[in-house]
């Protein structure tokens, strides 16, 4: 099975906009599509409550016409077109839907952070962490939300195995970042956020990508879109995973990032895994 992971930054404005920007998130699209996952996860999709409107889900059903989609969006007391998560999976496919709340600190529980599928051999979560925010303001909140998650994933996997993705926003080690000396109390790459990773894996997870690669450097799947040559000079972190209950991973064949071209942001990220 196949499946993708991509933050996306916006699904109305890939769908919709005329701009450069939104030429390229649709360059990506077209790759993306081109794979033909069984599953899509995508995260950040900034969408109202209501959710997409004709024009878009049709725009959207040209890129994947032979999958079925389960969203959630950001709703009060949230922020309007904030965070949101969808999962884009084959009709083939036997799904049951979930749009879990692990009783965070509010209001991260009504920003549209989860989705979890539910399939006769596994559970699929696709999650959109919360960033820690700008001079780490949301830092506390966040180190709840890690051990919530991190409790909530472990509790599926009691039932069945599960595969787990999306933007994490963490890089788990030095390895992850191109400049970790610079970097140790920004967003992202505090000790508090690397710890809570390490928790995670914890409790019964693999990272995918450095199961499959080692200790590899100088591979990532962000580059910020404000430094105009973060990705030219490769300045990136790599903060997007596919994790894997550990008693999976044998079964993992691929586990990597896609290319997204010239585009700055978040790259798509692959995990290909042997049929059960």
């Amino acid at each position: 099975m196949k499946f993708i992971s991509w933050n996306i930054d916006s699904l109305n404005a890939a769908l919709t906009s005329t701009s450069a920007r939104a030429l390229l998130t649709r360059q990506v699209l077209e790759k993306i599509a081109a794979e033909d996952a069984d599953i899509v996860a995508i995260q950040e999709t900034k969408l109202p409550a209501a959710g997409m409107n004709g024009k878009q889900e049709a725009a959207l059903q040209a890129y994947f016409p032979d999958y079925e989609c389960a969203w959630v969006s950001s709703g009060p007391p949230a922020r309007k077109g904030y965070a949101g998560t969808m999962a884009l999976y084959k009709k083939s496919l036997t799904v049951k839907a979930d749009f879990p709340k692990i009783d965070a600190p509010e209001p991260m529980d009504e920003e549209g952070r989860m989705v979890t599928l539910e399939l006769p051999d596994f559970y699929f979560n696709l999650v959109y962490t919360p960033n820690a925010g700008d001079g780490l303001k949301r830092l506390a909140e966040r180190q709840i939300w890690d051990r919530r998650y991190a409790d909530y994933l472990a509790g599926l996997d009691a039932d069945k195995p599960v595969i787990a993705c999306g933007d994490y926003n963490v890089a788990h080690k030095e390895i992850d970042l191109a400049h970790p000396e610079n970097n140790h109390r920004s967003a992202g790459f505090t000790d508090e956020e690397r710890e809570g990773f390490t928790y995670l894996l914890s409790r019964g997870f693999t990272d995918t990508f450095r199961h499959i690669h080692g200790d590899v450097e100088g591979v990532y799947s962000w580059w910020a879109q404000r430094i105009r040559t973060s990705k030219i000079n490769n300045s990136g972190w790599r903060i997007d995973y596919f994790l894997i209950s550990d008693r999976m991973k044998d079964k993992v064949v691929r586990s990597e990032m896609m290319d997204s071209g010239t585009r700055q942001d978040h790259a798509p990220i692959l995990l290909e895994i042997a049929d059960f």
